[in-house]
C-alpha cells in the first residue's frame, strides 16, 4: 500500500508541476489538470496521498495541492466514510495544525488558508454534537505557537462566515452551529480579547528592542488575524459582548488606532461596532465614544497627512467610524433611550469638519450624509454648538464646491488623492457631479437654519467674483484668443459660487417672512450682476444663472424687470467674433440656450409679474425677427413661448386668440401652402425637398435651398409645439367663465373649456397628420431606394443616441469649446429625428391642452390610425402616453379602444420575435462566439440591438400599465419589524392594484384583454430582470384577476401558470424577482386550482416534486374541513413544492452538490399537531435521504 501510495504522490507531484509552469503547452497542462480531478473524484487513495502531499518538507504548490484532497474528500466523501475512518482523519487534521507547519512568517498565507478550510468543513459536519470539545482543542492549539493562534483564529472567521454571513448549510446544521457559538460567545470573545492583549502587548515590548524584529513581527501577525475574526463576530452577536466591561473593546480599539501596523483593522472593528443597529436602549453605550479620550484619538490618528494607499486607506475608514458615530448620536439622542447632547460635542463636530476640509475629495463627500442628518435633527439644532457649526460649514462649502482634483493634473493638493481613487478625469467628472448635488442637499439644510448668514456669504462671494479680474489658468480654450476653458481658475469659482446662490435663495424664501428678506441688498447684486459684462461663454453662462437665482427679489422691486429682460435678450444673440464663419462652439450655444430658457422659466413662474412688460417683450421679439439673421428656430420659438405664458394672463379669451392669430399667421400660410401641402403628402416631393435624394459633396456649397427647406419645417413645427404646449384658458373657474373659456358642461357638471388656440390648431393638423403619415412610409423599400448614396444611412440610429442606449458619456471636458461641425448625413438624421419626435409631442400636448376639443374631432381614431399607426413599428411613446392620460373617460371606447387593441396585439408580436433572437444569440455554441468576438463593431450593433429591444419593451410595459392599472398606496406597513437593521417584510397576500377606467373598457374587448394577458405573461421570461419583477409585480395578477370568475380554457389557465414557471426558470436566480414569480405563482395555484384540475398536471411535470407533498397541499387548498396553516409556512411549503423550475445562474449550473447531514437536534421541539407533524415528516424524508432524487 505504501509503495502504492508513494508511486502516486509522484505522478501528481509532477502533475501539479506541469500545472503550474507558465512553460507548459495548453494540452499538457489540460492533461495534468484532468488527471489530478480525476484523482479527486474517483480515487480510494485520496487520504493518504493528500496527507503525504500536505507534508511541510514539500514544496508549497504541492502542499496545497494535497490539503485541497483532503478538503474534497470531506466535502464530497464525508457521508460515506466509516466512523473510524472520520476520526482518523480529523487527528490527522489535528496533527497537520501542531506539527504540519513552518513558522508564522515564513509560512505562506494560502497554506494557512487550507487547512483552515480542512478544519472548518468538519466543523460544519459534526459540531457540536460528534465533536464536543472543538473549543477547548481550539484554544489548547493557541497555547502551541504563534502560527497555530493565527491558524485557529482564521477558523473561526471562516465558520462564522459560512454560518452567519454566506449562510453555506442546510438550516438545521446552521441552527445547531450557530446556537451552540451564541451560548459559548462570551467564552469565545473572552478567549479572542485575551489573545489580543498578549499579542499587542508582547508587539509593543519587543518592537523597539535591537534583535527581537521577527518575534515582534510574529506577535503583530497574530494580532492582525485575531482583530480580522473579530471583525467577523462583532457583526452579528449581541451587543452585550461588544459593550462589556464598560466598552472595554471599544477602548482597545481606539487605542490600537495609534499603531501603524494595526491601526487599520482596528478601525475596521471600530466601524462595524459603532454601524451597529437593534434596540436604542442596548447602543446607549456608545455614548461613551465621545468622550474625550476617544475623540482625542480618532482625529490625532487622523492628522498624518501622506498618501500612502494603506495610510489613505485607513483615514476612510475612520473617517466612515466618526460618520457611523454621528448615525449614532442622531438617533438616541431625543428618542425614548433619554440620551443627553454630548457634552463635548464641539469636539466631535470639530473632528468632523477636519473631514470635510481634508484635501481628498472622496473623504469629503462621505462626511455629507452625517451632516444632512445633524441638520435635520429636531433636538440637535437646538444646540447652540450646531448653530455654530453650520456657519463654518458654510464657509467649508464654499470651497469644497470647487471643481478641483482632476486626477490628470496638478494643480491641487485634491489630485494626488484623486489618482488613487479615480481612474480617469472622466470617471472624476462624473463622481463630482453626484458629489456636488449630495453638497446642494446639504446645503440648503444648512441655509434653512441660518438664512441671513447664508445669504451674506453668497453676497460677499459673489461680488468677489465680479470685482476679480479673470484667471484662464494654463489651460485656455482651443478656439478663441483670452478665452477661458472648463478647467480656468475663474470658471471654477464662478460655477461653485453660483451652485452656492442657487442654494440659498431657494430656502431664504422657506425661511423667512417677507419683512425680514434682504431685498435692499440683494437689489444691490441683481444691479451689480447686470452691470458685469464678459465675453467669455462659460462666465457669462454663470451670470445668468445668478440672474435667474435672484430674480424672486425682483417682484418687491418691480422696476428692475426690464433690465433683467434685456439682459437675458442680448445674451439670447451672444456671439464671440460676429464675423467668424466658423460654426459656433457648444459654450457659446449653451449661453444661448440657457438665455432662452431662462426668459421661459421665468414667464412660467411669474407671468402676471411680467405682464406690463408685453408690449416692449412683443415688439422686441418682433424687431429680432426681422433684424437678426442667426437666431436658430429653436431661439425664434422659445421667445414665441415666452410670450404665449404671458399672453395667457390676459385671462380673455378674444384677445388670447387675435395675439395667437397674428403671432402665427405667417406660420399657418406656410404649413397650409399648396406648395407644402403636395411636399407633406408625397413621399418622393417631401424627399426631394429636404435635399435627401442629392449627392452632397465636400466641395457643394451648404448653404443650399434644401438646408433652407429643413429650417422651414422645423420653424413651423417647433412653432406649432410651443404653441400647443403653452396656450391655456385660466386656472380658476370664474376668471375662465369671464373670459369667455367655458363653453359649456360635461353631465358630471365639469366645465368644458376652449383653448385660444384651437381653430390654429385645427387648420394645421391635416397637414400634420400627413407629414407622420409621409415619415411612416420612408420606411418602405421604395422610399429607402430614393435615399441618395450620402443620405442612404439618414434613418440610422444618431452616434449621439447610440452612446446614450449604450450608458457611454462623452467627456465634456474634451468638446465644450470645440466648433459643433456636423457632416452632411449627421444634419440629415438629426432633421429627421427631430422633425419626426416633434410631430408626435405636437400631437401628444394637444390632448393635454385642448382637452374636449380635440378629442371631439371628427374621425379623430380614423385620423391617427391612417397615420401615426400607419407603421406599427414606430409610434412614438411620448404620444400614446399623454393621449391615454388626457383622454375623457366617454372617449375611451370610440378613440383608445380601436388604436390600443391592435397596437398591442402587434407589439406583442413584435417583441416575442425580438426577444427570440436574442435567446438564440445568447445561446449559441462557444465556438461560433469566439468568432462573433473578432468583429467587435458587429458586438457593439448587437449589444446595441440587444438594448434598444429591453428599452422597447420597458416602455410598452409601461404604457400597458398606464392605461391599464391604478396603483392604491399601500397602508402604513404593520407588517415590518427592524431586527438589527435588516428589515423584514412579509408579503402581502394580495396586491392592491386595480383596473383604471381604461382598463374597465379593454376588459369588455375580449380580444384587446387576451392581447394585454398575452403581452404580460409572455414578457416574464423575457431577459430582463427589471421588466420581469414590475410585470409580475403590479401588472399580471389584477389582469388576470379580473377574469378569474369567467369561463377561462383550461388551455389559456395552464399557459399563464407554466408562463409564470418559465420565469422562474429564467430568472429565478435573482432574488427579487423569485419573491415576485413566487408570489404570482401561487395567487393563479391557490384561485384557480380548485376548479382546474389541469394545473395539478403541470405541477407533476416540476423535476423532482414530492407527489405526497403536492398531495397534501391540494388536500389543504380544496378541503373546507383541512386544518389551514399560516402564510408564511404556506408560502414556504409552495416554495419546496416549485423549487425544480427555478433556474441557476450559470455560475451554479456546473458546481458539484455538496450535502451536509443533519445531526441529531439539539433543542427538543414541543409537540406539534398531527397534521403539521405528517407534513413536516414528508419535507424532511425529501430533503435529506439520499436515495431521493431531490437532491
Amino acid at each position: 500500500m505504501a509503495e502504492q501510495v508513494a508511486a502516486m504522490c509522484e505522478q501528481l507531484i509532477k502533475a501539479v508541476n506541469v500545472m503550474m509552469d507558465a512553460e507548459t503547452s495548453q494540452i499538457y497542462r489540460l492533461e495534468a489538470l484532468k488527471f489530478c480531478e480525476e484523482f479527486k473524484e474517483t480515487n480510494s487513495m485520496c487520504v493518504p496521498c493528500g496527507l503525504q502531499l500536505a507534508d511541510k518538507a514539500q514544496p508549497a504548490v504541492v502542499r496545497h495541492f494535497g490539503l485541497q484532497i483532503l478538503e474534497h474528500v470531506i466535502k464530497f466523501r464525508w457521508n460515506n466514510m466509516q466512523q473510524q475512518e472520520k476520526v482518523q482523519l480529523k487527528e490527522c487534521a489535528m496533527q497537520l495544525l501542531s506539527h504540519g507547519t513552518h513558522s508564522i512568517l515564513e509560512e505562506e498565507s494560502h497554506i494557512k488558508d487550507a487547512l483552515s478550510r480542512i478544519t472548518v468543513e468538519m466543523i460544519k459536519r459534526e459540531w457540536p454534537q460528534h465533536w464536543p470539545d472543538m473549543l477547548k482543542e481550539m484554544e489548547a492549539l493557541t497555547s502551541q505557537g504563534e502560527i497555530q493562534t493565527e491558524v485557529v483564529m482564521l477558523i473561526l472567521l471562516r465558520l462564522a462566515e459560512d454560518v452567519i454571513t454566506f449562510q453555506t448549510l442546510p438550516t438545521q446544521r446552521r441552527r445547531d452551529i450557530q446556537q451552540t457559538l451564541t451560548q459559548n460567545m462570551e467564552s469565545i470573545f473572552s478567549f479572542m480579547m485575551a489573545i489580543l492583549q498578549l499579542n499587542v502587548e508582547d508587539y509593543r515590548k519587543m518592537k523597539d528592542l535591537p534583535g527581537h524584529e521577527l518575534q515582534a513581527k510574529a506577535h503583530c501577525r497574530v494580532a492582525v488575524a485575531t482583530l480580522n475574526t473579530l471583525a467577523g463576530y462583532i457583526d452579528w452577536v449581541s451587543l452585550v459582548h461588544i459593550t462589556s466591561g464598560n466598552c472595554h473593546l471599544l477602548e482597545i480599539l481606539c487605542l490600537l488606532l495609534s499603531e501603524p501596523e494595526l491601526q487599520l483593522e482596528a478601525a475596521e472593528c471600530l466601524l462595524i461596532s459603532i454601524s451597529r443597529k437593534g434596540k436604542l436602549e442596548d447602543r446607549k453605550p456608545f455614548m461613551l465614544l465621545f468622550d474625550d479620550v476617544a475623540i482625542h484619538y480618532i482625529l490625532s490618528a487622523a492628522r498624518a497627512v501622506e498618501v500612502v494607499e494603506r495610510r489613505y486607506i485607513f483615514l476612510k475608514r475612520l473617517c466612515q467610524v466618526l460618520c457611523a458615530l454621528g448615525g449614532q448620536l442622531c438617533s438616541l439622542v431625543g428618542s425614548e433611550a433619554e440620551v443627553e447632547v454630548p457634552a463635548n460635542l464641539n469636539k466631535y463636530m470639530e473632528a468632523l469638519l477636519t473631514f470635510t476640509t481634508h484635501s481628498s475629495q472622496f473623504l469629503k463627500s462621505s462626511t455629507l450624509p452625517t451632516w444632512g442628518a445633524l441638520f435635520r435633527h429636531e433636538t440637535l439644532l437646538k444646540d447652540p454648538v450646531v448653530l455654530d457649526i453650520v456657519t463654518k460649514y458654510l464657509r467649508t462649502s464654499m470651497i469644497n464646491l470647487v471643481k478641483t482634483g482632476f486626477p490628470s493634473r496638478d494643480d491641487n493638493p485634491s489630485c494626488e488623492y484623486s489618482r488613487v481613487d479615480f481612474d480617469s478625469d472622466g470617471d472624476f467628472n462624473s463622481f463630482f457631479n453626484s458629489f456636488r448635488a449630495q453638497q446642494g442637499e446639504v446645503l440648503r439644510s444648512a441655509c434653512r437654519i441660518v438664512p441671513l448668514e447664508a445669504f451674506q456669504i453668497a453676497a460677499e462671494w459673489l461680488q468677489y467674483q465680479i470685482a476679480s479680474p479673470i484667471d484662464m489658468g494654463d489651460t485656455t480654450s482651443k478656439t478663441a484668443e483670452g478665452l477661458c476653458s472648463l478647467l480656468s481658475p475663474s470658471v471654477v469659482q464662478w460655477d461653485a459660487m453660483t451652485v452656492f446662490m442657487e442654494c440659498m435663495v431657494t430656502q431664504i424664501f422657506k425661511s423667512l417672512e417677507e419683512e425680514r428678506l434682504p431685498i435692499d441688498q440683494s437689489m444691490e447684486l441683481l444691479q451689480a450682476v447686470l452691470n458685469y459684462e464678459t465675453k467669455d461663454p462659460l462666465i457669462l453662462s454663470c451670470v445668468l444663472t445668478n440672474v435667474s437665482a435672484l430674480f424672486p427679489f425682483v417682484i418687491h422691486r418691480p422696476h428692475f424687470r426690464t433690465q433683467v429682460l434685456y439682459k437675458l435678450f442680448k445674451a439670447i444673440t451672444f456671439e464671440i467674433d460676429q464675423d467668424s464663419k466658423a460654426p459656433r462652439t457648444r459654450a457659446v450655444k449653451n449661453v444661448r440656450r440657457h438665455a432662452s430658457s431662462s426668459i421661459i422659466k421665468i414667464c412660467r413662474d411669474y407671468p402676471q409679474f411680467i405682464l406690463p412688460c408685453f408690449d416692449m417683450f412683443y415688439n422686441h421679439v418682433k424687431k429680432l425677427f426681422v433684424s437678426d439673421a442667426t437666431l436658430t428656430h429653436m431661439e425664434k420659438c422659445s421667445l414665441m413661448e415666452a410670450l404665449v405664458l404671458i399672453s395667457n394672463q390676459f385671462k380673455d379669451f378674444a384677445k388670447q386668440k387675435a395675439f395667437l392669430d397674428e403671432m402665427m399667421g405667417s406660420v399657418v400660410a406656410e404649413w397650409t401652402s399648396e406648395e407644402m401641402r403636395h411636399v407633406l403628402w408625397d413621399p418622393a416631393m417631401f424627399l426631394s425637398f429636404v435635399g435627401a435624394d442629392q449627392v452632397v459633396t465636400e466641395q457643394s456649397a451648404d448653404t443650399d435651398t434644401t438646408g433652407v427647406n429643413r429650417g422651414r419645417l422645423s420653424f413651423c413645427l417647433y412653432a406649432m409645439l410651443g404653441v400647443v404646449k403653452r396656450s391655456r384658458w385660466p386656472a380658476d373657474v370664474e376668471e375662465a367663465k369671464a373670459g369667455g373659456f367655458v363653453v359649456g358642461y360635461t353631465a358630471a357638471g365639469a366645465p368644458i373649456y376652449r383653448n385660444p388656440c384651437t381653430s390654429q390648431f385645427l387648420l394645421l393638423l391635416p397637414n400634420l397628420l400627413a407629414l407622420i403619415r409621409t415619415h411612416n412610409s420612408l420606411f418602405i423599400p421604395e422610399n429607402m431606394a430614393r435615399l441618395s448614396e450620402t443620405f442612404s444611412k439618414a434613418h440610422d440610429v444618431i452616434d449621439a443616441e447610440k452612446n446614450m442606449v449604450l450608458g457611454l458619456s462623452h467627456h465634456l471636458l474634451d468638446i465644450y469649446d470645440s466648433p459643433v461641425y456636423k457632416t452632411s448625413l449627421e444634419r440629415m438624421q438629426g432633421f429627421f429625428t427631430t422633425l419626426y419626435d416633434n410631430c408626435f409631442h405636437v400631437l401628444g400636448n394637444a390632448g393635454l391642452s385642448l382637452q374636449q376639443e380635440f378629442y371631439t374631432i371628427e374621425r379623430l381614431a380614423q385620423e391617427i390610425a391612417g397615420s401615426a399607426f400607419v407603421s406599427l413599428d414606430h409610434v412614438v411613446r411620448v404620444f400614446l402616453r399623454q393621449l391615454v392620460q388626457s383622454c375623457p373617460q366617454e372617449y375611451h371606447e370610440s378613440l383608445l379602444c380601436p388604436l390600443l387593441g391592435p397596437l398591442f396585439a402587434y407589439l406583442q408580436q413584435r417583441l416575442s420575435t425580438k426577444w427570440q433572437v436574442i435567446n438564440q444569440r445568447t445561446s449559441v455554441n462557444g465556438q461560433d462566439e469566439e468568432e462573433v468576438v473578432c468583429q467587435e463593431s458587429q458586438v457593439t450593433q448587437e449589444m446595441l440591438e440587444e438594448q434598444l429591444v429591453r428599452m422597447v419593451t420597458r416602455e410598452v410595459l409601461d404604457l400597458l400599465t398606464v392605461s391599464c392599472i391604478s396603483r392604491k398606496m399601500p397602508e402604513p406597513a404593520a407588517n415590518k419589524e427592524e431586527v438589527d437593521g435588516k428589515r423584514q417584510t412579509v408579503s402581502p397576500a394580495q396586491p392592491t392594484e386595480e383596473l383604471t377606467e381604461l382598463g374597465k373598457c379593454l376588459l369588455k374587448h375580449e380580444t384587446i384583454y387576451m392581447s394585454l394577458l398575452t403581452l404580460s405573461f409572455t414578457s416574464l421570461s423575457w431577459k430582463d430582470t427589471t421588466n420581469c419583477h414590475r410585470t409580475a409585480s403590479i401588472v399580471c395578477w389584477t389582469l388576470l384577476r379580473q377574469v378569474v370568475g369567467g369561463n377561462l380554457l383550461p388551455e389559456a389557465v395552464t399557459w399563464f401558470y407554466t408562463s409564470v414557471l418559465r420565469g422562474l426558470q429564467v430568472h429565478g436566480q435573482h432574488e427579487v424577482c423569485n419573491s415576485t414569480l413566487l408570489q404570482l405563482a401561487m395567487l393563479i395555484y391557490e384561485n384557480l386550482r380548485p376548479r382546474y384540475m389541469e394545473l395539478r398536471t403541470v405541477m407533476t411535470q416540476i423535476p423532482n416534486i414530492s407527489v405526497e407533498a403536492l398531495d397534501q397541499y391540494d388536500h389543504r387548498l380544496i378541503d373546507p374541513n383541512a386544518q389551514k396553516v399560516g402564510d408564511k409556512k404556506k408560502k414556504d411549503q409552495f416554495k419546496k413544492l416549485i423549487a425544480g423550475t427555478v433556474g441557476k445562474a450559470l455560475c451554479q449550473q456546473f458546481r458539484k452538490e455538496v450535502h451536509i447531514r443533519n445531526l441529531p437536534s439539539l433543542f427538543k421541539k414541543p409537540k406539534p399537531d398531527k397534521a403539521v407533524q405528517n407534513s413536516e415528516a414528508l419535507g424532511l424524508a425529501a430533503l435529506f435521504y439520499p436515495e431521493n432524487s431531490t437532491l
